[in-house]
């Protein structure tokens, strides 16, 4: 081939991709058929042997789950802190996004790739965790199980039993790097019963329901299929993109060519039973020619019928114009690389083949090295008249003002040719007559030439070969030029008119990329969700000529947030077919496989594996919503649109993220810089009054008095510098063993004067070992716990303060007796200047209880609000982890 050749031409797509990924980390995926293969295992020595090797590898998250030989491969790795993160009361650990961005290594080592974040966190799943390392250029490593893969979802459900609740979309691995862990199945069960997958007391279920050997065999297909379908992939793009001849067959890959005939259908299923028996990905396609302008409205819904149930047999579905039938399939079928092509053969007379070919026979003579697949399909029926509303389309014959108009030509070329003639017999005037036909063939279609082409050569023969005004031909020489004439009138409207279908196809190809483009550079100056949707409505309305309407999530409902007319309005069976397409991400209403009995057809707007919103469509005739030659333009609409909503998204998220970062960083400099006022003249005024109180000056009740206010104030403006350090994150901790009992009998003294007039029970056994804490930072706690139950427990009621040992640690409650906590707020009540009104704690700086939570959680300690079981009142509670326990002190 020459290398002006179309398929030796880099395909823009590739590039487009490799470019995408300069600049990003490389993600490489440790892929396991199920729990216990030894993912893990396997990242953690690969991960060592990088850093043996001089690279820069960090552990971001690893789950060990006890597993010996798994935590010992940790030693030796720098691991990330999590981030601690406050849900329900519990704390849990979540991978640090932003420590792992700012210390930057090489490379990441990030286990359980599917795994759901605790809400609160920046982003809702881990793989989005690691895209935006990725993005930042930092390669991961990381492990996900076969069964969490969005696709197979429902298949791996369908013989464990088992729905997985955690999955993550098949694009996340398009450009991994996969390496599958694999161990046979009975040596799994045998780790299993060794225990070194789960617990024992969990062996027995797990052998008797997931971990049966016919799940384990199949699991372990599905992972063995799935990488190898990611590595033909790849190799793919790399071959397009550099331009490399040939299929690469490294495996099978089908093509199935979908036509507007009755037993489309079935050949489609066909295909599909093809692909499952070869393991190989398939497609189907629809070329779509001049002839697609002559179909009916039962041709263009079985077209689109049968694409729709390609797609929901797992095929990939395009349609694609051409010229012709067999040129579109062999550009089709090279640009996929396909090796097998499966076509149906029809029951066609042998008149029909001898005027048009044999789709078939060309196929096989001009596609060597493909293996097409011929199969045969159901006898055409006779095509049904067409219905009112089409009955002024272009009869297949040609309109009647085209033959009206040609023939008008002919007889004007026949009036110039006499006129030529008077002057002597010119022998060229038989040319002439190639002007009408040339004419009437590009612009009325080939029948109409044909025609036109006959009439010119009687009008020839009748006016100019003699004897002249007889049709009858005396030199056989004439006779020869009268068939010439004859035949290249016929062929010249042979290549008119395929030259007028070339020209059409192309038209509507470019009026199809004009519209995407005019709508791709209107999105790109839209800065709002409803000018989006009006545009998106207003422009399928106008292109497709249907009604439109917009649907996105409002509070868990789906409300209209823009249509075209602006008027319409959906019934009960129109939102629950909106509804379904928007929680199933497929199309669903008129035209589809669900709730057909919906006038309206709704498809989602997806980005990212995330449905934004639903679009529906409908005709005022309660016609057909789209036809078959449509649907391309509408789903590269919609993809669009779907970008453009997320980017609008993202753009508002990351305003409303920069306002509250200025919004901090403007309180935490007021908070710095009120409290550092403060202190200076605050340290002046206890000074003064301990001179007073030791030279015995003034009122002694007043000196107290005035002592107490200015200790209470000078632990406000100490709170206020504790809230900007916790709020900076630069807290340094220093801990040590600590006794519960005289770090409260401490607190307890130096509140002596702001909890005067309350009794204090202590019920803190000596006996109870010691804490592992920041001497300090707890101090600053119990203070700040001590005080808040001596401010708002009703007055004269005593302050309890309790500790108890648990078999996972130790907790120690503050209580009060007061109103208590509002129902709901047991966690709000911890966030910064937070005062819960309609209840006693609406006074105060929001500041004390916020401290506890921040440098109890630097700690590592957790902090939990509830109300009282036993009376009326608040529970203030620090939970000591275990590991937190100094093993052998107190009264152990």
């Amino acid at each position: 081939m020459s290398s002006t050749d179309p398929e030796l031409r880099p395909s823009p797509e590739a590039l487009l991709r490799a470019a995408a990924q300069e600049g990003l980390g490389r993600l490489k995926v440790f892929l396991g058929a199920a729990p216990g293969v030894g993912k893990t295992y396997e990242m953690l020595s690969e991960g060592m042997a990088r850093r043996r090797a001089g690279v820069d590898v960090v552990i971001g998250i690893v789950e060990t789950h006890g597993r010996a030989e798994t935590e010992a491969l940790t030693h030796g790795h720098e691991i990330m802190p999590r981030l601690q993160v406050d849900y329900q009361g519990r704390v849990l650990g979540e991978m640090d996004i932003d420590a792992i961005l700012a210390r930057r290594p090489q490379l990441v080592l990030v286990d359980e790739l599917a795994h759901t974040n605790a809400p609160g966190s920046r982003h809702p799943k881990r793989y989005q965790d690691v895209e935006e390392l990725l993005a930042a250029g930092i390669d991961v490593y990381t492990t996900v199980n076969i069964q969490h893969l969005e696709s197979l979802n429902d298949v791996v459900a369908s013989f464990t039993k088992v729905r997985v609740r955690e999955t993550l979309p098949d694009r996340v691995l398009e450009n991994a790097e996969i390496e599958i862990v694999d161990i046979p199945p009975d040596e799994l069960i045998e780790r299993l019963k060794e225990g070194k997958v789960y617990i024992p007391e969990e062996v027995t279920r797990a052998l008797g329901s997931f971990f049966s050997k016919s799940n384990l065999s199949a699991l372990r297909e599905l992972a063995l299929r799935r990488a190898a379908q990611a590595a033909d992939a790849q190799m793919l793009d790399y071959v397009r993109a550099h331009a490399l001849a040939g299929t690469w067959a490294g495996g099978e890959r089908i093509v199935v060519a979908v036509s507007e005939l009755p037993g489309a259908a079935e050949l489609v299923r066909a295909a599909k039973r093809m692909a499952d028996a070869a393991r190989a990905p398939w497609t189907a396609v629809h070329i779509e020619t001049a002839r697609a302008g002559q179909f009916g409205t039962a041709e263009r819904s079985r077209i689109a019928d049968t694409l729709q149930l390609a797609s929901q047999l797992g095929a990939r579905v395009a349609t694609v114009p051409a010229e012709s039938v067999v040129e579109g399939l062999k550009r089709f079928a090279a640009e996929a690389r396909a090796t097998q092509l499966i076509v149906g053969k029809s029951a066609r007379s042998r008149w029909f083949e001898l005027r048009h070919g044999s789709v078939v026979d060309r196929l096989v003579r001009e596609t060597p090295g493909l293996a097409v697949q011929v199969l045969p399909m159901a006898a055409e029926k006779a095509r049904p008249r067409p219905e009112p509303r089409q009955s002024l389309r272009t009869s297949p014959w040609g309109a009647p003002q085209g033959y009206a108009v040609s023939l008008l030509l002919v007889a004007l070329i026949t009036v110039l040719g006499t006129s030529i003639f008077v002057f002597g017999n010119v022998t060229n005037t038989g040319l002439l007559y190639l002007v009408p036909v040339m004419v009437a063939a590009t612009r009325y279609g080939l029948r109409t030439g044909i025609v036109t082409g006959l009439a010119s050569s009687l009008a020839y023969n009748f006016f100019f070969i003699p004897p002249r005004f007889t049709f009858t031909i005396q030199d056989p020489q004439n006779i020869i030029t009268f068939l010439v004439l004859l035949g290249v009138a016929i062929f010249a409207s042979q290549l008119a008119s395929r030259v007028r279908a070339q020209a059409d196809l192309a038209q509507r190809s470019a009026a199809q990329n004009s519209s995407l483009a005019g709508f791709a550079r209107i999105l790109t100056g839209l800065s709002t969700q409803d000018e989006l949707g009006q545009t998106l409505c207003a422009e399928v309305s106008r292109l497709l000529d249907v009604n439109t309407v917009l649907l996105t999530p409002d509070d868990g409902q789906l409300a209209v947030s823009a249509a075209f007319p602006p008027d319409d309005r959906l019934d009960a069976i129109e939102q629950a077919a909106a509804r379904w397409a928007f929680d199933n991400g497929q199309p669903a209403g008129r035209g589809s496989d669900t709730l057909t009995a919906s006038e309206w057809l709704f498809h989602p707007l997806a980005a990212g594996g995330t449905v934004l919103g639903v679009l529906g469509l409908a005709r005022e005739d309660a016609g057909e919503p789209i036809r078959s030659d449509q649907l391309p333009l509408l789903l590269s609409l919609l993809d669009q649109a779907a970008l453009a909503l997320q980017r609008i998204a993202l753009v508002e998220e990351m305003a409303t993220v920069s306002q509250l970062k200025e919004r901090d960083r403007l309180r935490a400099a007021l908070l710095s810089s009120v409290s550092h006022d403060l202190r200076t003249p605050l340290t002046t005024i206890l000074g003064t009054i301990r001179e007073l109180r030791a030279a015995g000056a003034g009122n002694d009740a007043q000196v107290t008095l005035l002592e107490a206010e200015a200790e209470r104030l000078n632990r406000f403006v100490a709170n206020l510098l504790d809230m900007v350090r916790v709020e900076a994150g630069v807290l340094r901790l220093s801990t040590e063993p600590v006794d519960l009992t005289d770090a409260v009998a401490t607190a307890v003294h130096d509140l002596r004067h702001a909890l005067e007039g309350r009794p204090i029970h202590l019920d803190v056994s000596p006996e109870l070992p010691l804490v592992r804490v920041d001497p300090q930072l707890f101090h600053h706690c119990l203070i700040n716990l001590l005080e808040n139950a001596g401010k708002y427990g009703s007055p004269g009621t005593p302050v309890t303060v309790s500790a108890r040992r648990l078999p996972d640690g130790m907790t120690l409650s503050v209580l009060d007796e007061g109103p208590g906590i509002p129902m709901g707020e047991e966690a709000r009540i911890f966030e910064t200047f937070t005062r819960i009104e309609g209840s006693d704690r609406k006074g105060g700086t929001g500041l004390g209880l916020a401290i506890v939570k921040g440098f109890a959680e630097a700690m590592g300690l957790r902090v939990e609000a509830a109300n009282r079981d036993d009376a009326a009142g608040a529970r203030f509670t620090l939970r000591f982890p275990e590991a937190s326990l100094v093993k052998g002190g107190g009264g152990e």
